[in-house]
């Protein structure tokens, strides 16, 4: 059974921009601007943070799918900030809507699903199924 959670709960993240963060950080070839993957991970945090009142003790949310856009590139030193509003809910799965601003434009958008897990549950099951 689904747990009740009400449709347009938001969730926020934001970090600001250090090398690290970007693309030149794995692969000096490329330029020092905010990956995508950084942008992602930001908006799963958003999305998390947009669940973790609801959690069950010994329950974490994780990702499940994600369908992403970037669509403008940030520099080292912008703040960037996520914001994750729930969308719908399918069974188990919560389907966010999610966007990404670096203070002067949309950098992404797109939607993150998420689900609840508890790992001491998750770990018991496999260890009675590999003994």
């Amino acid at each position: 059974m689904a747990k009740e959670i009400p449709i347009g709960i938001r969730g926020h993240a934001e970090q600001t921009v250090e090398h690290r963060d970007t693309l030149n950080a794995h692969n000096q070839t490329l330029p020092a601007i905010y990956s995508t993957p950084h942008m992602i991970g930001l908006m799963e945090w958003a999305a998390s943070n947009a669940m973790l009142p609801y959690c069950d003790e010994g329950e974490i949310s994780v990702g499940t799918a994600i369908n992403i856009e970037h669509r403008a590139p940030t520099t080292i030193g912008a703040v960037v900030k996520a914001e994750a509003v729930l969308e719908s809910i399918h069974g188990r799965f919560f389907v966010f809507r999610v966007t990404a601003h670096n203070g002067i434009a949309e950098i992404g958008r797109g939607t993150v699903t998420r689900a609840f897990v508890n790992p001491a549950k998750v770990a018991e099951r496999h260890v009675k199924r590999n003994p």
